[in-house]
């Protein structure tokens, strides 16, 4: 009998929100359950990483396998050198410090990761882009996920997790404008948005999908980060 697969260990970004539970209203550490639920369906083990210190943000990464950045409020506009538009939302300055310092300390470890709707943006912010503060037509009412086609890129790393276009949960009004350094556009919605980032360079997977894999049915995007956290090629 074959041994079973290891199962990395796959961090998960987290934001501190006031929250409530029973008797309690308190700030808490929050990330919606699809995210480790979908790191499990693909074989991982999810472990959740509250905002920290920025300076512990190497340390941390050098613990796990694989990281996934996750989806959440809008990034501050002077993080890429812009003014606030009027539909922007309120800053996290806090959060925006810990991920980023996730981000580059991954980066700079080669340790595999995973950038969902905000956490692309994070990154492509991260490696020097810029971000469209309001676009339309991408998210549906208030707590309601869309569907729309999303287009990989032949030849990309994307594609070989998705080879075929295919319909996506999305929720943001924000994306992708100026390209960060070493950054490569792999996959565009029908109206030309910007809906996936890879760095060709990195010494590790490394790639950002703006829609929601973990709203969804769909594992494969995820498969290709446990894939390559548990030190094996990528997908494709």
């Amino acid at each position: 009998m074959e041994a079973p697969l290891s199962q990395p260990l796959i961090g998960i970004s987290t934001y501190q929100q006031e929250a409530s539970w029973g008797v309690w209203t308190l700030p808490a550490a929050l990330v919606p359950a699809g995210y480790p639920q979908l790191v499990q369906r693909s074989g991982g083990l999810a472990t959740l990483l509250p905002p920290g210190d920025p300076a512990t943000a190497a340390a941390v990464v050098t613990r796990l396998d694989g990281l996934v950045i996750a989806g959440g409020a809008d990034v501050a506009p002077a993080r890429y050198g812009a003014q606030p538009h009027p539909r922007t939302g309120p800053p996290s300055l806090d959060r925006d410090a810990w991920e980023l310092a996730l981000i580059e300390a991954a980066l700079a470890a080669g340790v595999p990761m995973l950038g969902i709707c905000r956490g692309m943006q994070l990154l492509n912010v991260a490696l020097g882009g810029t971000l469209i503060q309001h676009v339309d037509g991408h998210a549906g009412p208030p707590g309601v996920f869309e569907r729309h086609d999303v287009k990989p890129c032949p030849g990309t790393l994307l594609a070989g997790a998705l080879p075929e276009p295919v319909s996506v949960p999305t929720y943001h009004h924000q994306a992708v404008d100026r390209l960060g350094s070493g950054l490569l556009a792999s996959a565009y919605a029908e109206d030309g948005t910007v809906e996936a980032l890879e760095l060709p360079d990195a010494r590790g997977f490394t790639l950002g999908v703006q829609w929601h894999p973990e709203a969804g049915d769909d594992t494969r995007v995820m498969d290709a980060l446990v894939t390559a956290a548990r030190g094996a090629s990528p997908v494709g």
